[in-house]
């Protein structure tokens, strides 16, 4: 069973993996449309839902119990898995907000914020986890 769980984590660590790397790819290029803008929002949705699954079953290959994304978060920066735990949890706000909501203003603004703050965020937890 604990093979199934290591291998789980493993597998999902590939589809983050992906992901971060087509978000950070994009992040890097300058944004002017309302399509890059909502490709880059799109990507960052998919990579932090990937983000917080791949922590869960990671956790869960550890022998933790976690349910929500919430809880994974939080016992992932206790455990010391990610840093800035408080970023951690503006990102599954961000998150929430973003797949109920459409503000142009807010949308230009996030995008800078994705680039600033949740791409170097991801990218700590890839390069943790691509040493395990």
């Amino acid at each position: 069973m604990d093979s199934l769980k290591d291998t789980r984590w493993r597998q999902r660590f590939e589809n983050f993996e992906r992901s971060f790397k087509l978000l950070e790819r994009y992040s890097k290029q300058e944004i002017k449309t309302e399509l890059e803008q909502a490709g880059i929002i799109q990507f960052f949705e998919i990579t932090f839902e990937l983000a917080w699954k791949v922590l869960k079953d990671y956790l869960e290959s550890q022998g933790y119990i976690v349910k929500s994304p919430r809880e994974t978060l939080k016992q992932a920066f206790q455990i010391g898995l990610i840093e800035e735990g408080h970023n951690w949890i503006d990102a599954l706000s961000k998150r929430n907000l973003t797949t109920h909501t459409y503000d142009e203003e807010f949308a230009k603004k996030f995008v800078r914020e994705i680039v600033q703050v949740y791409v170097p965020i991801f990218k700590s937890l890839y390069d943790k986890l691509s040493k395990e």
